[in-house]
């Protein structure tokens, strides 16, 4: 899963989520706090609380494996793993732990041991180390494998890759599939970024899906099923359990479910929408992103760059949707640590307008004309390039921006595959 952090202000973008819902909106304002408003009463029932309410009916008599993390929760924090272990009729018999475990327990990118649930006794299975996909024998007491993880709607996170393989495991071995519904931070809408092609295929982009998806995790299942997407066209017996109440417009806010952070520099759901717009620059170690300070994915800072200027030039540039300010920063850990930087923090002021993942291609623009001995791709390393190549989901778009580091040259090809894949994946919307 990409760690690296996204360009716009935490801080001020929830202000501007809240008040208009995610499409226009007044000039956010820096300063306001991140926090969810108690006056914001829950809208949204996730797929948990909707299976509690049928009384765990499809889960009765058999032997339950769940495959989670701490954002498994119902709305009152109580761990899906809790619940399930509790639930009347049903056998938790097995947990299987994504990146960061089930309990949260391990950093960004540690490989994850197989080991006991020390609060219920369940024996859990690493699906993130040398094993990623679960085997015949893990799957050997499972009936039934759920899934409940809150996803932030972008290819790069591993959660969806775990998700995909857990299908793909399902359907070779005769066990059921089952996906608790969650929102996409991000909306329903929102599709950016080119297919994976095969040459591509990792971790952080298993799947031939854009980079921005617009599903929610139900949805993607019933996509990489209905799609045939799974390894050998395999399909899972598949059982989405939807939520209630969320609509693909609805900012995570809206839905007045707590967050609990999926990685650890993705504090607020706010970070979700700066993660796609800083991300796939972070793969470079070119410049920071603010990962290792106190605003991941918000920034683009180095000891070279002219904050001032820099910000000059993003703001006379045009982008829509998107404003940045000067800012001078020195990372505690991670890439520059200890360096005093200067750079811009990123503010998306219209969400709705604003092409996410295009900002950070926009800003390798502005650092090209202004900085030509720091061009991007120059200083990295081949393993960066070739990551770095990887979630973009082709090496097109390194060759096609290197020519003259100009997004227009990549905007086609960034988008064209996004629209066709909102098309086609109309059929497996569960909400409107």
């Amino acid at each position: 899963m990409l760690k690296k952090m996204t360009i716009l202000s935490t801080l001020t973008l929830a202000l501007a989520l809240i008040s208009c819902g995610g499409g226009e909106s007044d000039r956010t304002i820096p300063g306001q706090t991140a926090e969810a408003p108690s006056n914001i009463m829950q809208t949204v029932k996730p797929g948990i609380e909707v299976l509690r309410d049928q009384g765990f009916a499809p889960l009765k008599g058999k032997r339950v494996g769940l495959i989670t993390n701490p954002t498994g929760i119902d709305s009152h924090l109580k761990s899906t793993i809790d619940i399930l272990a509790e639930a009347p009729e049903v056998k938790l018999t097995a947990l299987f732990a994504p990146e960061h475990g089930v309990r949260g327990d391990h950093v960004a990118g540690a490989s994850v041991a197989d080991s006991t649930d020390p609060k219920t006794g369940v024996r859990v299975y690493s699906l993130h180390g040398s094993v990623k996909k679960p085997t015949a024998e893990m799957l050997k007491d499972v009936d039934i494998l759920v899934y409940d993880i809150q996803d932030i709607g972008c290819r790069s996170y591993t959660f969806i890759s775990t998700m995909g393989l857990a299908m793909e495991a399902c359907a070779q071995n005769g066990k059921e599939f089952m996906v608790l519904d969650r929102p996409n931070p991000l909306g329903g809408e929102r599709v950016e970024g080119p297919l994976v092609i095969p040459s591509c295929v990792s971790f952080v982009s298993r799947y031939p899906v854009p980079y921005i998806y617009g599903l929610t995790p139900g949805e993607l299942a019933r996509t990489l099923n209905g799609e045939g997407m799974l390894s050998g066209g395999r399909r899972a017996e598949l059982t989405v359990i939807p939520m209630e109440g969320w609509r693909r417009d609805m900012t995570f806010r809206e839905t007045g479910l707590p967050w609990v952070l999926p990685s650890p520099h993705i504090p607020y759901p706010e970070t979700a929408m700066l993660y796609p717009a800083t991300g796939i620059m972070g793969e470079l170690d070119y410049v920071s992103i603010g990962v290792g300070y106190t605003l991941p994915f918000q920034l683009a800072g180095a000891s070279w760059i002219d904050a001032g200027a820099l910000a000059d030039a993003l703001n006379g540039a045009g982008i829509e949707g998107v404003e940045f300010r000067p800012i001078h920063f020195k990372p505690f850990y991670a890439f520059g640590r200890g360096e005093q930087m200067g750079g811009v923090q990123v503010y998306i002021t219209d969400p709705g307008s604003a092409v996410l993942s295009l900002v950070q291609f926009e800003i390798m623009e502005q650092l090209a004309r202004l900085y030509p001995a720091h061009k991007p791709f120059a200083s990295s390393a081949n393993a960066r390039l070739n990551m770095f190549d990887k979630v973009c989901g082709t090496p097109e778009v390194r060759r096609l921006f290197s020519r003259q580091f100009r997004t227009d040259d990549i905007r086609a090809l960034w988008m064209d595959d996004a629209l066709k894949f909102r098309t086609a994946t109309e059929k497996y919307r569960l909400y409107r």
